[in-house]
């Protein structure tokens, strides 16, 4: 790494794009084949081969999980050729592979880089996420509250009844009371399979998307990726890590986490200026989906710079 080397986020840009297109082209030919760990495998030696490509010295600091448990991407794994400036990387090669093997909607491959020390060093654990879009008064709803009250407050911020609210939440049991209480202040729910980073990046757009809050437990990889996608976005999320034992204590220790019971503001999650990029594997309500002809491949990549504040959306057609 060179001491005098600057994050020109500006000039990374283009290739973190080309990285999360080439993870998805890579995964395309697993849509709906039904082999999860396949379409993963494709789209984590993809992402790894073109990260090596930049001109960065840059730390997995979000991957695909822990050393011994990822052949690549692994959390702490150094990428990029080291001429160039030091850089930490949150990636999900492929969010949603459940969704990519069912050849459901917003599978996605995911990627944000960012100055070195900008991003927490979240371990491989459960999140309690909540997340809304732009325009808010700052703390209009909190983790402490329960989901009732962050209904009722964010329908008063809004100046609209409960019943037009509508929340996102992951389908799953450990979320069955808390789908029943936002369904009895008369709120609605869009319940998704998998793929929360795109979940929360559906408040940003809540006028496209129509989604207005998410809430709910999800990976904590997954939460650094989704405050990273809204600090160029606009929007708040609030994460608090969960543990069920003692190994996964463990792991936020070797994280250098302390305070075990600390919520994580959006800009304490991703403390400095980030850029991002997500490419559509299946098409869904953020980007579309991969389209192949006969010699052809198309996708369609949104890239964001949290600096300028900038959000582009990239076609990119290529021979296959």
């Amino acid at each position: 790494m060179s001491p005098q080397a600057e994050f020109h986020d500006r000039m990374l840009s283009l290739g973190l794009a080309r990285v999360a297109e080439q993870a998805a082209l890579a995964s395309a030919h697993w849509v709906g084949r039904g082999d999860e760990k396949a379409a993963d495998q494709a789209a984590v030696n993809a992402m790894r081969e073109q990260l090596n490509l930049l001109d960065i010295a840059g730390v997995v600091v979000i991957g695909e999980g822990e050393r011994d448990e990822a052949p690549m991407l692994f959390i702490g794994e150094e990428v990029g050729t080291g001429d160039g400036p030091g850089v930490d990387i949150a990636l999900d090669p492929l969010e949603g592979t459940t969704l990519t093997a069912k050849d459901m909607p917003n599978a996605l491959t995911v990627i944000a880089m960012g100055p070195r020390g900008s991003m927490l060093h979240a371990p491989d654990v459960y999140m309690d996420k909540l997340a809304i879009g732009p325009g808010y008064p700052t703390d209009v709803v909190s983790l402490d509250m329960s989901p009732k009250e962050r209904v009722e407050a964010l329908a008063k911020a809004k100046g609209c009844k409960t019943a037009d609210i509508t929340v996102c939440i992951l389908e799953r049991p450990r979320h069955d009371n808390m789908i029943a209480e936002v369904r009895a202040t008369g709120a609605s729910i869009r319940l998704i399979t998998d793929g929360d980073v795109a979940g929360v990046m559906h408040c940003a757009e809540a006028d496209v998307t129509g989604i207005d809050m998410y809430m709910g437990e999800g990976g904590a990889p997954e939460g650094v990726l989704a405050a990273s996608a809204l600090k160029c976005m606009g929007g708040q999320i609030w994460g608090r890590l969960l543990f069920r034992n003692d190994d996964e204590r463990g792991r936020a220790a070797k994280a250098g986490i302390t305070d075990l019971d600390r919520i994580y503001s959006r800009d304490e999650m991703v403390t400095q200026d980030v850029i991002f990029a997500a490419t559509g594997v299946t098409s869904g309500s953020l980007v579309e989906g991969i389209k192949t002809e006969p010699g052809w491949a198309t996708t369609e990549t949104l890239l964001m710079r949290s600096k300028s504040g900038s959000v582009r959306r990239m076609t990119y057609r290529t021979p296959v």
